[in-house]
C-alpha cells in the first residue's frame, strides 16, 4: 500500500491545472481555469478547474473531484495507477511495501507533533491576550508596529513568557512527553555533562521571551514557529525557528501563505517579502496576496508552491545593497519555474513594513503599483554599474545574462528579452541570441541526465472502487439554501467576532466560526433544508463540528456519493469574476463576502428562517379550507404567531410584509 506521506507529497506537488491541461485545453478566466469538458460532448466551455482548491467541476455533465478523481475517470485509472502517474510526472518515488510497525510508530509520532504545535499556538495566543505581561510586552509590540487585533487573531500571533520553562511545564502538566516537545523543538533539553550519559535534567523553552509567529501548512495546521526577541540582547539571535522535524521543513513551507492563498489566486500575483512582520504589515494594509520565505533564502519547492496559485511574482525588497543582491539571488530560480517576474525596491532604509506604518495603506498600494520593474531588466542595469568598463567582466554579465533568458519559457517573451537587453548591454541581437540558444541546449542536456538518473516508481495495490451512488429524487433548490451549504463550505472554519457589553458596562467579545453560528441557529430552532443535499451537507458538517471543532471539505471532494461530490464542488467554484479593476477606475469599490461575512450569515439565516415561516403559513392557510371550527381558531392563532415573527424577522432584514388582503 501507498503509505499516507507519499500521497500527501505527491498531492502536494499536483497542479490540477497542469495535469488537466494536458487533456483539455483550458483558458484562465479569473481565478479558474476553463475549457470544453472532455466527459461530453460541448461547444460552450462549461468545465472549470480551480488551482487554488484543487478540484474541478463540469457545470454541463456534474462530473467533479480532484486530481486523482480526473485521471481515474479519463485515463480509466485505478487510484494507484493514477497516483503512479502522479508520481511520475512530478519525480515523486513510491514505497510500494506495506507499513511496517516501525512505519506506523512513526505516523502516530507526527500526529503527536501536529497535537503539541496547536496546543503551544493556542497557548501562546492565549497568553498573549490573557497575561499580564503577555499584554504589557507582546502585544504592545505588536501594537507599535500597527497591528490591529484583528490581524493579530489571523494570524494567530502569540507570546511565550520570559520564564525558562513555563510552556513546558504548563505542557507537561496536560500530557504532552519530553519527546514530543523535544522533537518539534519547542523545549530543549540540556545532559548534564559532556559524554551525555547523564540524564537530561536541564530544560528550558526555546522561544523564551519572544513573541511568536505560528507557520501553518497550506490547509491550516500549525507546522513550527518563528520567534522574535524583544531586547537589544546583542548577543541573541534576532529570530528564532523551530528546527526540522517530521512535519517541518523551513524550505518547503511559506510564511503566510494559509492566509493568502485565496488572494493570490483572485489577484492572480503574489508579493514576496523578507520577513514575517512585512508580510502581517502587508496583510494589515489590505495587500492579502503577499507572503515570505521561512527563514531561508528561496527555493524551488516555495516557488512551486506559489506557482500552484499564479505564475506571476513581485519581489519587494528592502532598497539597500543587502536588499538588491537578495533579490537578485531569487531571479534564476523563479524564472526557471516558469514564473512572471517583477520587483519593486522601496526607498532606502525602507522596507514594507516601515513604510506602509510611515504612508499608510493607501499610499503603499500607489507605490507597489507603480513602481514595479522588470526582474531581469533591472538586474542588469544594476550590474551593469559594478561593470565599469570591464570588458571581461562584461562579456561574464552577457552570459549570465542569456542564462537567465534561456529560463524563460515562452518563446515570445524570450524574444522580447533578448531584444530589450541587447540594447542595454550594447551588443547585437543575433550575438545574445546564439549566447541564449547555447544556454538552452545545456540546460536541456542537464535536465535530459538528471531525469535518467530518477528512479521509476512501483506499482502500488489497488485500492478498493468506488461505490455506485444512490440516485437522488429531484427537487428544487431555494437559492437561500444554496448560499448557506455555500458559506459552510468555503468559509465555515472562518472565525467571527462580536462583542457586546456585560452587565457591568464591561465590553466583551465572543468568537464562534461561521459553521458554529449556522448550525447552531438550525439545531436551536430545529430547521432543516428542503433540498436533500444540501441537507446531508449541513448533517456532514454538524458531525465533523462535534468531532474535531472545524470543516473538512476534503470528506466532501474524496466522497465516494458522486452526487454530493459534484454538488459540494460546485458550491466551493465561483464561475462568475468580477472585473475589480474595470470598477475601480470608475471609483466603484465591490464588496467581498469574507469583508463582512457576520451580516452575511445573519441576513442568510434570517432569509432563510423567513422563506421556511412563509411555507408553515401557506400550509395552514391551505388546511383552512377543510378545518372545523376549533380546529380553523388553532391554525388562525398559528398564523398570527408566525406572521408576527414574520415581521419581526423583515425588520431585521430590512424587508416589507404587505398585509394580506
Amino acid at each position: 500500500m501507498i503509505d499516507q506521506e507519499t500521497i500527501q507529497r505527491i498531492m502536494d506537488a499536483a497542479h490540477i491545472e497542469e495535469v488537466v491541461g494536458e487533456f483539455v485545453s483550458l483558458k484562465k478566466r479569473g481565478a479558474n481555469h476553463i475549457g470544453c469538458c472532455p466527459f461530453h460532448n460541448e461547444k460552450t466551455p462549461s468545465f472549470y478547474v480551480s488551482p487554488a482548491k484543487g478540484i474541478y467541476k463540469c457545470f454541463g455533465c456534474g462530473e467533479a473531484g480532484d486530481v486523482v478523481k480526473f485521471l481515474m475517470k479519463h485515463e480509466h485509472y485505478t487510484y494507484p495507477e493514477a497516483l503512479r502517474w502522479l508520481a511520475d510526472k512530478y519525480h515523486i518515488e513510491i514505497k510500494e511495501e506495506e507499513l511496517t510497525d516501525e512505519e506506523k510508530q512513526r505516523q502516530t509520532e507526527r500526529d503527536g507533533l501536529f497535537h503539541v504545535s496547536e496546543f503551544a499556538q493556542k497557548y501562546f495566543a492565549d497568553l498573549l491576550f490573557s497575561n499580564e505581561m503577555g499584554r504589557a510586552v507582546g502585544l504592545s509590540y505588536f501594537h507599535q508596529r500597527g497591528m490591529s487585533d484583528e490581524i493579530i487573531k489571523r494570524f494567530g500571533l502569540g507570546y511565550c513568557l520570559d520564564e525558562w520553562s513555563n510552556f513546558t511545564d504548563h505542557a507537561r502538566k496536560n500530557g504532552y512527553s519530553d519527546e514530543v516537545l523535544e522533537k518539534t523543538g519547542l523545549t530543549i533539553f540540556k545532559d548534564t555533562d559532556e559524554s551525555g550519559t547523564a540524564p537530561k535534567h536541564r530544560v528550558y523553552d526555546r522561544f523564551r521571551g519572544r513573541v511568536m509567529f505560528p507557520i501553518y501548512s497550506i490547509s491550516g495546521r500549525v507546522l513550527g514557529f518563528s520567534g522574535r526577541i524583544l531586547t537589544s540582547d546583542k548577543k541573541a539571535a534576532k529570530y528564532v525557528n523551530s528546527p526540522d522535524s517530521d512535519i517541518y521543513n523551513k524550505s518547503r513551507i511559506l510564511y503566510g501563505l494559509f492566509q493568502a492563498r485565496a488572494a493570490i489566486a483572485k489577484a492572480n500575483k503574489c508579493y514576496l517579502v523578507e520577513g514575517n512582520v512585512d508580510v502581517v504589515s502587508m496583510h494589515q494594509s489590505g495587500v492579502e496576496n503577499t507572503v515570505a520565505s521561512c527563514g531561508t533564502s528561496l527555493t524551488t519547492e516555495q516557488i512551486r508552491l506559489i506557482k500552484r496559485y499564479t505564475p506571476n511574482v513581485t519581489v519587494l525588497y528592502d532598497g539597500d545593497s543587502a536588499g538588491i543582491k537578495a533579490a537578485l539571488r531569487a531571479v534564476d530560480l523563479l524564472f526557471a519555474e516558469g514564473m512572471h517576474v517583477r520587483l519593486v525596491l522601496f526607498p532606502d532604509g525602507e522596507d514594507p513594513d516601515s513604510y506602509a506604518q510611515k504612508y499608510g495603506s493607501a499610499q503603499l498600494q500607489d507605490y507597489l503599483a507603480n513602481h514595479e520593474d522588470n526582474f531581469i531588466l533591472f538586474k542588469i542595469r544594476v550590474l551593469l554599474d559594478e561593470v565599469k568598463g570591464d570588458p571581461i567582466r562584461k562579456a561574464e554579465l552577457e552570459h549570465e545574462t542569456a542564462r537567465s533568458i534561456a529560463l524563460v519559457s515562452d518563446m515570445l517573451e524570450r524574444n522580447e528579452y533578448i531584444r530589450q537587453c541587447s540594447h542595454l548591454l550594447h551588443v547585437s541581437e543575433d550575438a545574445l541570441t546564439n549566447a541564449v540558444a547555447k544556454a538552452i541546449a545545456t540546460k536541456s542536456s542537464a535536465d535530459k541526465t538528471a531525469a535518467t538518473e530518477t528512479p521509476a516508481p512501483e506499482k502500488a495495490e489497488a485500492e478498493p472502487q468506488p461505490q455506485t451512488p444512490q440516485p437522488t429524487a429531484s427537487y428544487p433548490l431555494p437559492e437561500v439554501e444554496r448560499h448557506l451549504a455555500k458559506l459552510l463550505l468555503n468559509y465555515g472554519n472562518e472565525k467571527l467576532y462580536q462583542t457586546y457589553k456585560d452587565e457591568d458596562g464591561s465590553e466583551r467579545e465572543l468568537v464562534y466560526t461561521v459553521a458554529q453560528v449556522i448550525i447552531g441557529e438550525m439545531l436551536s430552532e430545529q430547521l432543516s433544508f428542503v433540498h436533500p443535499l444540501c441537507q446531508r451537507i449541513l448533517e456532514q458538517c454538524t458531525l465533523m463540528i462535534d468531532l474535531t471543532g472545524s470543516v473538512d471539505t476534503s470528506r466532501f471532494m474524496n466522497s465516494n456519493d458522486e452526487q454530493l461530490r459534484s454538488f459540494a464542488i460546485s458550491l466551493m467554484i465561483d464561475t462568475y469574476t468580477l472585473c475589480e479593476e474595470s470598477w475601480k477606475k470608475k471609483d466603484i469599490y465591490t464588496p467581498k463576502i469574507e469583508d463582512n461575512l457576520l451580516q452575511d450569515v445573519s441576513d442568510s439565516l434570517g432569509t432563510f428562517k423567513s422563506m421556511r415561516l412563509a411555507q408553515m403559513i401557506a400550509e395552514r392557510r391551505e388546511q383552512l379550507r377543510t378545518a372545523n371550527t376549533e380546529q380553523q381558531q388553532q391554525l388562525l392563532a398559528e398564523i398570527k404567531q408566525y406572521t408576527d415573527i414574520s415581521r419581526i424577522l423583515a425588520n431585521k432584514l430590512g424587508q416589507v410584509i404587505a398585509p394580506r388582503r
